[in-house]
């Protein structure tokens, strides 16, 4: 059995946000094939609990604490050095002499990079071999936040967007293999980074179609006279945040003057301020839950009206397990490898969100016949295994 060293910006467990859930699956492939030596952080007090859950897929692992707010400020060095925030935001001394020990003592056979800014911990290591789940192209998410904030964040973000720009491109060349979630962001990427073309390749996502599937009993969390519409996420991330005001504020009042049954659930962990000052008598903010599932099992809809989004979203792929209709931006619904108007529903305006909201609404057989080509999708083309086992043969084992 061969080892390899894991690098992972955030615990990879619970699997309860996007690229929790991505991180942990890879980390249970891998631990079924190798010895896997894990380092990561955690940037959440709730996930000290589940430390040694994660152990136990593990020859050994390290764990660094991330004090956000600190983090945030000792990020701000990197405005000195000339590089990405982000490098700076995660650098950590403890965490890079465990992987200087690890790689020599173990004398690892290869290097799984979860997340570009990890690849810093071994720079070092010229010779080893590296794969890199790039998983979305961050930097542009960061150029892309910029047209939505005044200055001086707009030029920040700017900033930022470039500087890790070309870190990326620099990992991905001394990468044997990068993967993006999407084969449009692989070509993304390869746009941005031509250099790197020839070793790019598109790992996607997938679900644990067992765990989210409409056969299990479970409670309903809504009053029997709502008609419950459901978001979920995590309520911290801005792209999140920009998603369920919008809702909240220009799509929302406009059903309510037709369906006034309607209430949107904004369900997920560290709800803001701003996505706290939502909550109404038809604004549900539920905070942290214990299982996701009931929210999505006994929902009318479940919307997804990202203006901004890189990549796959778990989001849809988990309510299309539990068979339930969605109701997707564009800009979500192109990264999902389903047939609109069949398997799930877009909207590209406010205004098309209540159209097609309305249509599921007022057509519940329709409703069921979506939620069951959804989940039939789901079954068909988001295996975790079969996915993530595009990995295998470039571990060079």
């Amino acid at each position: 059995m061969s080892k390899l060293l894991y690098l992972v910006h955030r615990l990879p467990y619970p699997p309860n946000k996007g690229d929790k859930v991505r991180s942990y699956h890879l980390l249970k492939h891998l631990a079924g094939r190798h010895r896997v030596f894990l380092g990561t952080f955690i940037d959440d007090r709730q996930d000290e609990i589940h430390v040694d859950t994660v152990r136990e897929y593990c020859a050994d692992m390290y764990v660094a604490r991330i004090n956000p707010r600190l983090a945030k400020v000792i990020s701000l060095s990197g405005l000195v050095n000339n590089s990405a925030l982000t490098l700076s935001y995660y650098r950590n001394a403890g965490l890079q002499s465990w992987v200087d020990r690890t790689v020599r003592e173990q004398q690892v056979d290869a290097v799984v990079i979860f997340s570009s800014v990890m690849a810093q911990f071994v720079q070092g290591f010229p010779n080893v071999r590296k794969l890199v789940d790039f998983v979305d192209v961050d930097s542009l998410k960061w150029s892309q936040y910029a047209p939505q904030h005044r200055w001086p964040m707009s030029w920040l973000y700017r900033r930022e967007g470039k500087r890790l720009l070309a870190f990326e491109r620099s990992v991905a060349v001394q990468a044997a293999r990068s993967f993006f979630v999407t084969q449009a962001e692989s070509e993304l990427f390869c746009g941005l980074a031509p250099e790197c073309s020839g070793t790019v390749e598109a790992m996607c996502n997938g679900v644990d179609a067992d765990y989210f599937s409409p056969q299990h009993e479970l409670p309903v969390p809504f009053d029997a006279q709502e008609l419950p519409l459901v978001f979920t996420g995590a309520m911290d991330y801005w792209p999140n945040i920009d998603a369920v005001t919008w809702f909240a504020k220009e799509i929302l009042p406009v059903l309510l003057q037709r369906w006034p049954a309607v209430r949107f659930h904004i369900v997920g962990r560290n709800p803001t301020a701003e996505v706290q000052a939502l909550a109404s008598k038809q604004v549900l903010v539920t905070g942290t839950v214990p299982d996701v599932r009931p929210y999505l099992r006994h929902a009318a809809v479940v919307v997804a009206p990202l203006r901004l989004a890189r990549g796959v979203q778990n989001k849809i792929l988990e309510a299309m397990a539990m068979a339930v209709p969605v109701v997707a931006s564009l800009e979500c619904s192109t990264a999902i490898d389903a047939v609109p108007e069949r398997d799930f529903l877009t909207a590209g305006t406010s205004s098309q969100f209540v159209a097609q909201l309305e249509a599921i609404l007022r057509e519940p057989d329709r409703a069921r016949s979506i939620g069951t080509a959804a989940r039939q999708r789901v079954l068909a083309r988001y295996s975790w295994d079969a996915h993530l086992s595009i990995i295998d043969p470039y571990l060079g084992l």
